[in-house]
C-alpha cells in the first residue's frame, strides 16, 4: 500500500510553487486590485471573471460557484486528481524529492495512476524522438521535408518516429517499470495475440500537450502504403487524454494568444507548426473532432472574453472548408471575442501556402482575415438574383436573422446598414427595422435565428456548394398590420365583391402582394378562374385551388371578414382599394430599380443603363398618373 506523504515535503511542495503560477498555466489572470488577481473560472461557465488568486495567501477562490482552497486543491480540482497526485505532481515541477511513511517509497508502485501515464507519455515523447534519427525513419524525415520543415523545426514540436515492429515501444517501456495494464491504460499500448503491442507502428508522431505542457497523447500520420490504418490515428479516450478536450499546440500559443487577445485555430498538425514557424504563434488546432464547446471554453479562460479579443478560423477554400467555416459560425455567440475567418486561396492549407509562398504568404492570410459574421451574411446574400425584386426580399428575409443574432448593438446596426446596401435596398431604416424586429423576437423567445450549415447542390454551374437551409422566419407576419391592410381589403373584395374589381384585379400580379400568404391567395384566384369568371362556384373553386388547410382557412376568413368600409362597397371603393395596391408595387419597383442603378454607377453598359433609366422614367410617370387620375389610370 502507498506510504503517506511527509507532512514537511507537502507544506515544501506548498511553498515552492506560487499558486498564480500555476493558475496561470489554465487561465489569463489580470490585475484586480489589492494584491489578488482574477479571471475567468475554470469550475463554471462564465462571461465576466469572477474566479480570484491571491498570490500572498496562496488561495483562490470563485465567487460564482464558490470553489475555493489553496495551490494544491485547485490541482486537485482542476485535473481531477488525488491529494497524493496533486502533490507529486508540483513536487515534480519544483524538483522536489518526497519522502513516504509507513514504508520505502517505490516510485513505480506509491505514485498516483495519472502521475505514472503522464510519466509513461513523456518517456514515449523521447522514445519517438530518438527514432526520428534512425534509418528506418528515413521516410519521415522525407516526408516533413516535403512539409518545408527542418529537423529544428522538428525537435521545436517534437516530432519523432514510431519503430515499424510490434512491440518496440512496449518493451522500453516495460524496462523503465511500466506493467502491462498501465500501457494499455495509457493508449500507447494495445491488446495483441500473445500480450500488449505497440499502438503506434511505422508513422510519424505528434506528441499531443496539454495546457500545461505535459504530453497526454499522440497524433500519428501514415507513411507507407502498406499501412491499412487511417491517414491520422490519434490516442484513445484515456483518463489523461479526451480529444473534446485537447488543442494541439495550445502550451506554445497560450502565452502570445493571452498577450495578443488573438487565436488562430487551423485544422491539422502541420498546419501548426507552419503558422508558428511563420511567426503565428497563436495558432492551435483540433485533434481529430470537430472544434465545439469544450475547446471554447479552453480560449475563453486565455482570451478573458474582452471586447477586443478575436479568434480566427482558417479554412480551405472548397466545399468542406466553406461548409466547416459555417458550421463555426454557430459557435459565434458563445465567444465575446470578435470571431473572424480566412479562407486559404487556391484550397491550400496553412502548411501548403507557406511551402508554395513562403512564411510571408501565411502572415497575410491571417491579416486578410473576415468577420465571420460578413462571411455568412455574403455567403447567404450571393445565393439570391438580386435583379429581381423576389430575390432581394428573399435574400433579406435569409440574411436579416444572421444580422439579428449579432449581440453587439452598434455592430448589428452596422451590419444591417451593409445588407442594405449589399442588396441595393435605398430603404436603409427598413431593413434596420426588420433586423431589430427579429432580435427583440429572438430575445423574448430565447434563440437566434441562424442557420446551420448543409451541403446542397447549387443550381450555380451545379456545382456542390454549401448553403444554409432557410432559416426561422422569426415573429409570423401580423396580415392585419397597417403595412398589409390595403392588400387583405382588396383580396376581401375579390372574394366576396368580384364583380366589383374584375377584370383589373385578374391583371394584378402575385408579386404585388407583398405578403407571401396574400400572394398565394392571388395565386389560387387565377387558378380558379379569376375574379371576372365568379359563379355560384366561384368560392368553392378557390378554397379547393388552395394547397394545404391553412391557405384554405386564410380564403375562409377573407371570404367572410367584414369589409372595412361604413357604407356598402362600391366601385368607388374596390377602385381605392385598386389603385393603392398597384401604386405600391410601382413605388417599389421604382425603388428596386434605383437600387440596380446604384449597384450599377457610373461603369455600367451604356445601353443597359438607358434601358433601366428609361423603365424608371416610364413607371414614374404611371405612378403620377396612378395618383392623379385614380383608377381610371388603371
Amino acid at each position: 500500500m502507498a506510504g503517506r506523504i511527509n507532512d514537511d515535503d507537502v507544506k515544501a511542495v506548498r511553498d515552492a510553487v506560487p499558486i498564480d503560477a500555476v493558475v496561470s498555466e489554465y487561465l489569463q489572470l489580470r490585475n484586480a486590485g489589492g494584491g489578488n488577481l482574477k479571471g475567468l473560472c475554470p469550475f463554471h461557465d462564465e462571461k465576466s471573471p469572477s474566479f480570484q488568486v491571491s498570490p500572498s495567501k496562496g488561495l483562490f477562490y470563485c465567487f460564482g460557484c464558490q470553489e475555493g482552497g489553496d495551490t494544491l486543491d485547485f490541482v486537485m480540482k482542476v485535473d481531477h486528481l488525488s491529494f497524493s497526485e496533486s502533490v507529486e505532481r508540483l513536487a515534480s515541477q519544483a524538483g522536489i524529492t518526497l519522502r513516504y511513511e509507513e514504508g520505502g517509497y517505490t516510485p513505480g508502485r506509491q505514485q498516483g495512476e495519472r502521475i505514472r501515464l503522464v510519466e509513461a507519455h513523456k518517456i514515449a515523447a523521447q522514445f519517438y524522438v530518438e527514432q526520428l534519427d534512425s534509418a528506418e525513419a528515413e521516410i519521415g524525415r522525407t516526408f516533413l521535408a516535403s512539409r518545408g520543415f527542418d529537423q529544428a523545426a522538428a525537435q521545436h514540436f517534437g516530432v519523432g518516429y514510431s519503430p515499424a515492429g510490434w512491440d518496440h515501444l512496449v518493451r522500453f517501456l516495460r524496462g523503465r517499470g511500466f506493467s502491462d495494464k498501465e500501457l494499455i491504460l495509457s493508449g500507447l499500448a494495445q491488446d495483441g495475440r500473445r500480450g500488449p503491442i505497440d499502438r503506434f507502428r511505422g508513422r510519424l508522431m505528434w506528441p499531443i500537450r496539454d495546457i500545461t505542457g505535459e504530453v497526454i497523447g499522440f497524433g500519428a500520420r501514415k507513411l507507407r502504403d502498406d499501412d491499412n490504418g487511417p491517414k491520422y490515428l490519434n490516442t484513445p479516450e484515456t483518463p489523461l487524454y479526451r480529444k473534446s478536450h485537447v488543442l494541439y499546440g495550445i502550451d506554445l500559443a497560450k502565452k502570445d494568444i493571452a498577450k495578443t487577445s488573438r487565436a488562430v485555430v487551423v485544422e491539422g498538425y502541420t498546419d501548426v507548426m507552419a503558422c508558428h514557424l511563420a511567426g503565428v504563434t497563436t495558432a492551435i488546432a483540433t485533434c481529430g473532432t470537430a472544434f465545439a464547446g469544450d475547446h471554447i471554453k479552453i480560449l475563453r479562460r486565455l482570451l478573458m472574453d474582452n471586447s477586443g479579443a478575436e479568434v480566427v478560423f482558417t479554412f480551405d477554400g472548397d466545399a468542406a472548408g466553406q461548409k466547416a467555416a459555417l458550421r463555426a459560425f454557430e459557435d459565434d455567440q458563445k465567444f465575446a471575442a470578435e470571431t473572424s475567418i480566412a479562407i486559404t486561396p487556391g484550397g491550400m492549407d496553412p502548411c501548403e501556402l507557406r511551402l508554395a509562398e513562403g512564411d510571408e504568404a501565411v502572415q497575410a492570410l491571417v491579416e486578410r482575415r473576415t468577420p465571420l459574421f460578413a462571411f455568412a451574411i455574403r455567403h447567404i446574400v450571393e445565393r439570391h438574383n438580386l435583379d429581381a425584386a423576389e430575390g432581394r426580399a428573399a435574400a433579406l428575409e435569409a440574411a436579416a436573422p444572421i444580422v439579428a443574432g449579432i449581440k453587439n448593438s452598434s455592430i448589428q446596426h452596422e451590419y444591417a446598414v451593409q445588407l442594405a446596401g449589399m442588396l441595393g435596398i435605398l430603404d436603409v431604416q427598413f431593413v434596420v427595422r426588420r433586423v431589430g424586429q427579429l432580435a427583440r423576437w429572438a430575445r423574448e423567445n430565447g434563440r437566434r435565428g441562424i442557420p446551420a450549415a448543409d451541403t446542397r447542390t447549387s443550381h450555380r454551374a451545379g456545382r456542390q456548394q454549401p448553403v444554409a437551409p432557410p432559416p426561422p422566419r422569426g415573429p409570423a407576419l401580423n396580415l392585419r398590420s397597417p403595412a398589409h391592410r390595403v392588400e387583405r381589403e382588396l383580396l376581401k373584395l375579390a372574394l366576396q365583391r368580384p364583380e366589383l374589381v374584375s377584370p383589373a384585379f385578374d391583371a394584378y400580379g402575385a408579386d404585388e402582394f407583398t405578403a407571401p400568404p396574400y400572394a398565394t391567395v392571388r395565386q389560387i384566384i387565377e387558378a380558379a378562374g379569376g375574379a371576372a369568371a365568379a359563379d355560384g362556384d366561384y368560392l368553392a373553386r378557390v378554397r379547393e385551388a388552395a394547397p394545404d388547410d391553412s391557405v384554405r382557412a386564410l380564403v375562409t376568413e377573407l371570404a367572410v371578414e367584414p369589409l372595412h368600409t361604413r357604407r356598402e362597397a362600391d366601385e368607388v371603393y374596390a377602385g381605392v382599394q385598386l389603385v393603392a395596391v398597384r401604386l405600391a408595387a410601382v413605388n417599389q419597383r421604382i425603388t428596386d430599380i434605383r437600387g440596380t442603378l446604384q449597384r450599377l454607377g457610373s461603369h455600367a453598359d451604356p445601353d443597359h443603363l438607358a434601358a433601366v433609366q428609361n423603365e424608371l422614367w416610364v413607371l414614374q410617370q404611371y405612378g403620377q398618373s396612378l395618383r392623379e387620375r385614380g383608377a381610371a389610370a388603371l
